[in-house]
């Protein structure tokens, strides 16, 4: 007969198992990709208290709280020159912030949003403000005092400490720590650029984590500011990245993300800025959502054209992204087409559906089948089943059997939602669907 003591034993067990696999984040933060704005990619240096607060209200005006952009993120030169000489704090430009950022952080709460503040680990940030390296608890307990829900971790100015996994562990170990003794829930983003393999250690000690150079409003050229072209290089990652160059790295990181360990950030969004056209835009778009990259928007949100608010409102591929408890679409073949490249993406997501895309890098469009056995190479007994297939830009939906016919732009993707066909009668598929 089995004890009484064994069974409460076994159901403690039992919940341990359960709730480490359900609070599995290093803080209880981040089970599913961040989404907010921030401020950077379109006004570097030129914020102030209005611009912070005009695209939170156009961000609630235009419903997009409602679809889950719910951090708004501060970037770099919000604050003064110099740390405080008798406190050691940091200190707000009070030109820019009249009010003082405890007052602005208060305001985007009472409007329903969270509040995202930017520093750096080295002795400035990368504008050259005082940083927070050496600095960690006076201005965690700071930023905890003004309500901040969200730290943005920047890595410039770093005295040297990079180069090795463990030096820079150890220095953004540091500011985690500070942050979890506050006591304060605060979002820990690390923006480290992929060095040092960061996908490796940033799991434990943060939430996200950046895993390129800084991103550029372009869809595929190419800037020797941005050297590297693959997760192996170990130059400088840089800035001016492409879209394109960063999806090559972020593919093959997918084993890496999740819901138990953080997320691979392609960085913030292009989106409205401009510099790409619209079926790019879309490309763009997808494959942050599918790769399950934190969504955050970085544009004048109060000046979005409705094409642009119609892209970065897609639900169906929001709801892919924030899909608890699934992981990011995983490549699975890249073939060469005209001048680039062609590539395959499929990913298992709730209820056993899965999402499929095909990306068309090359200047010319592409028609193909693309068969189950491809799709499903990692689960290859769904290949003998039939799939309701949904484009998840224009809603049409196929009954797949064998294979999926894709008709991809130039630059463009084509991205489906699979769900397993049941079949009623003999007769019901044929009078519901085409077969493809």
């Amino acid at each position: 007969m089995i004890s009484i003591s064994f069974l409460n034993c076994f159901f403690l067990v039992f919940l341990f198992l359960f709730f480490s696999d359900v609070h599995g984040s290093y803080n209880g933060l981040g089970l599913k990709p961040q989404m907010g704005w921030n401020s950077w990619n379109k006004y570097a240096c030129d914020i102030d208290e209005s611009i912070i607060l005009n695209n939170a209200k156009a961000i609630k005006e235009e419903g997009l709280l409602d679809l889950g952009y719910e951090y708004i993120v501060m970037d770099d030169c919000w604050s003064k020159h110099e740390r405080n000489a008798t406190t050691g704090r940091l200190e707000a430009n009070p030109d820019k912030f009249p009010n003082g950022i405890g007052s602005m952080a208060k305001k985007l709460h009472d409007m329903g949003f969270k509040f995202g503040m930017y520093s750096s680990a080295g002795k400035y940030t990368c504008a050259g403000f005082p940083g927070s390296l050496n600095h960690e608890q006076i201005d965690a307990d700071t930023f905890a005092d003004w309500g901040v829900d969200y730290l943005k971790y920047d890595n410039c100015f770093n005295e040297g400490k990079s180069g090795v996994p463990l030096i820079s562990y150890e220095r953004y170990k540091r500011m985690s720590d500070a942050l979890n003794k506050t006591g304060r829930p605060i979002f820990y983003s690390l923006c480290q650029w992929g060095e040092d393999f960061v996908w490796n250690w940033g799991n434990t000690i943060a939430n996200s984590w950046r895993i390129s150079g800084d991103i550029f409003d372009t869809f595929s050229r190419k800037d020797v500011r941005c050297p590297c072209e693959t997760i192996e290089c170990f130059a400088l990652q840089g800035d001016h990245c492409s879209v394109m160059n960063i999806i090559s790295k972020a593919s093959f990181l997918s084993s890496k993300a999740g819901m138990n360990s953080g997320w691979n950030d392609l960085d913030s969004l292009e989106v409205g800025n401009g510099g790409m056209s619209f079926e790019e835009y879309k490309t763009h778009f997808t494959m942050w959502a599918i790769l399950k990259s934190p969504l955050i928007l970085g544009n004048d949100v109060s000046s979005m054209s409705p094409m642009d608010k119609l892209i970065v409102s897609n639900k169906e591929l929001i709801s892919i992204n924030q899909d608890i408890g699934t992981n990011p679409a995983a490549l699975i073949w890249k073939k060469k087409y005209g001048d680039e490249y062609i590539e395959l993406f499929s990913g298992r997501l709730s209820n056993n559906d899965w999402v499929v895309a095909v990306l068309n890098a090359a200047s010319e469009p592409l028609k193909m089948g693309i068969h189950l056995s491809d799709i499903f190479v990692d689960a290859l007994g769904n290949a003998e089943h039939d799939w309701l297939a949904t484009d998840l830009w224009n809603n049409n939906v196929k009954l797949v059997s064998d294979r999926i016919r894709a008709n991809v732009a130039s630059h463009g993707v084509q991205v489906w939602r699979f769900q397993q066909y049941k079949v009623k009668n003999t007769n019901d598929k044929f009078f519901s669907f085409n077969k493809h």
